[in-house]
């Protein structure tokens, strides 16, 4: 990408002009809330304040703590792309720059306080800037994968009736090709060295956009962002989160998951399109003070990812199961990592095979989370909490999670249901506001006293959950319900098998069956592949119940370049039976 040649001179362009104003007077007012504030009030002892804002109330905060010497002289956000470039912003400079970013976006692109953006930007410097600019500005933040179609955009556009779209060079083509059907879609904000012809240009007006801005005092229940959920019937739906659901509920996960400090480096993996992005690159991380670190990294490399860990001083790491899937098929002996203590993943079950692997080469534990866009962080493992290999650990509070049979009855430990979190007289702050324009779905999320994730699961008698997969997810052969993970587990276990994905495919017998996509290793892919599929199907029966080794097996060069496996799910099975 052709932007990252600029970022030097960039940088020094951003850089250049700050000036001694930092902070609006709205949130000096009232006295400062402090990161046991936030606790307190994701525990439930204190009340949700009546106004807050992200950038006001933590990030400025933050920038007054590094001016006065109490936060370490970590920056806010390290970017670099492995090709020599290098960004790093403290506190102070990342309110600067985004308060620059706040004005262009209101006064030359004319957007207002709650009107939607879409932003479909990959891991570079201006997805950051933009996001906080939409905290200061009151508009509602939309963000996308790069992987987005542009039927893909103008759903969303059209549904959400999206008054401006912020891309980068590789996206505009598609967002053109769609443009006469977005009626509501005033502003096109193009982030790229380049100009082109009906385009803002961000760079441009970026340069010459004054510092001076006041941050919007917002309403903690206003709404801050929108997330496209994937789904497996009909089309994504909008749930969408408030300014203190998103910006104040991922307090506790930042410190008991991530188990984060203000001395911390984080560095996530997430594309920029998924709330994951949101979790452990901006508000978990932030909240705490911790420094974000980036690696833009278009397609993942293992040899990069391990380099990357030997070179910069990252204390903590966030990856789904995947990434860790691939990290061990190498010799981790050989690296010595620079400072990495915690590791976490999340997005997928992790295999217990994977997570001994990594352990067992690297000394280090995977604490395994469980969340969902709705509603956030549900079951983690957290460190001095014992590991159970296959658990997604315990509930995280202030949630009580349970496991409920379709009335709405707790289950007893051991028997498979939905997992559920118990409602008491409200709805928990850090929920997602609803399902916008979609009250029937909002509504369907309830069950008597509960709200259903949709996932179904098991909780030991210690109060451990095990996930066994998506509601729809889980495949119905011959009246035998198999969940897809568990036949994934058992694969992984074979050498012959990097990675893959279980789906149901339509048999005309059985109504569907089991169908294995799998990935095989270098030693692997030569082998005969109907002797190879047989060695495959044999391995499963011995490893799991017989019922549910895969009738069909495909190999592939790669699965989905999607995030997590239920994802990838999604668009294979779709595949699988002639969705897409």
């Amino acid at each position: 990408m052709k932007i990252l040649l600029h970022y030097r001179t960039f940088r020094l362009t951003w850089l250049a002009k700050l000036s001694g104003r930092h902070f609006h007077g709205d949130h000096q007012i009232r006295a400062p809330l402090t990161t046991a504030d936030f606790e307190a009030i994701n525990l439930c002892d204190k009340s949700v304040p009546k106004n807050f804002n992200f950038a006001g109330d933590v990030l400025d905060q933050w920038s007054l703590k590094e001016k006065t010497g109490e936060r370490p002289a970590n920056p806010a956000l390290w970017w670099v792309n492995g090709q020599g470039d290098e960004v790093k912003w403290s506190f102070r400079e990342l309110g600067s720059l985004s308060r620059k970013a706040a004005n262009v976006l209101t006064k030359p692109c004319g957007l207002q306080r709650g009107d939607r953006v879409a932003v479909i930007l990959p891991r570079i410097p201006e997805w950051w800037l933009i996001n906080v600019a939409c905290m200061r500005t009151g508009l509602v933040f939309m963000p996308g994968t790069t992987q987005l179609t542009a039927r893909d955009i103008l759903y969303r556009l059209q549904v959400s009736e999206a008054k401006g779209i912020v891309v980068s060079e590789e996206v505009a083509p598609a967002v053109e090709s769609i443009m006469s059907e977005c009626p509501h879609l005033k502003t096109k904000l193009l982030v790229s060295p380049h100009s082109r012809e009906g385009w803002l240009s961000f760079h441009q007006l970026f340069q010459s956009a004054s510092e001076e801005h006041s941050c919007v005092e917002t309403g903690s229940q206003e709404p801050m962002a929108i997330y496209f959920t994937s789904g497996t019937t009909g089309s994504p739906k909008m749930a969408q989160h408030s300014h203190s659901s998103i910006g104040i509920g991922y307090a506790v996960c930042g410190r008991y998951w991530l188990d984060l400090k203000s001395s911390d480096v984080i560095w996530n993996m997430s594309d920029t399109g998924w709330i994951k992005a949101a979790i452990g690159s901006v508000f978990s991380s932030w909240l705490w003070g911790a420094c974000v670190f980036v690696h833009r990294m278009a397609s993942f490399d293992t040899d990069a990812f391990l380099d990357t860990l030997v070179t910069y001083p990252i204390t903590t790491m966030c990856s789904a199961p995947t990434v860790y899937r691939m990290l061990v098929q190498k010799d981790l002996k050989r690296y010595k990592f620079k400072k990495l203590r915690h590791c976490v993943t999340g997005g997928e079950p992790l295999n217990p095979e994977v997570m001994e692997q990594w352990k067992a080469q690297t000394g280090l534990q995977l604490y395994e989370g469980y969340g969902q866009t709705e509603v956030g962080i549900i079951c983690a493992n957290v460190k001095g909490q014992e590991i159970k290999p296959g658990s997604m650990g315990r509930g995280v509070l202030p949630y009580d999670v349970q496991i409920i049979d379709e009335n709405g009855n707790v289950l007893p430990p051991g028997e498979e249901g939905e997992i559920a979190l118990r409602l008491k007289s409200t709805r928990p702050f850090c929920f997602f506001s609803e399902y916008v324009n979609n009250p029937e779905k909002t509504a369907a999320t309830l069950r008597g006293n509960f709200y259903v994730t949709g996932d179904r699961g098991v909780k030991d008698s210690d109060g451990y959950f095990w996930f066994v997969g998506r509601a729809d997810d889980v495949i119905i052969s011959s009246g035998y319900r198999i969940g897809p993970f568990e036949v994934e587990s058992a694969l992984i276990e074979h050498p012959a098998v990097v990675e893959s994905a279980v789906v149901s495919s339509p048999d005309p017998i059985r109504g569907e069956v089991v169908k294995a996509f799998v990935v095989l290793s270098a030693p692997f892919k030569s082998s005969n592949p109907e002797k190879l599929t047989l060695e495959l199907q044999d391995h499963v029966k011995k490893s799991t119940a017989p019922y549910k080794y895969p009738r069909k097996v495909e190999f592939v060069q790669e699965l989905p370049k999607t995030i997590t496996g239920k994802i990838k799910r999604n668009v294979l099975r779709d595949q699988e039976w002639g969705r897409r």
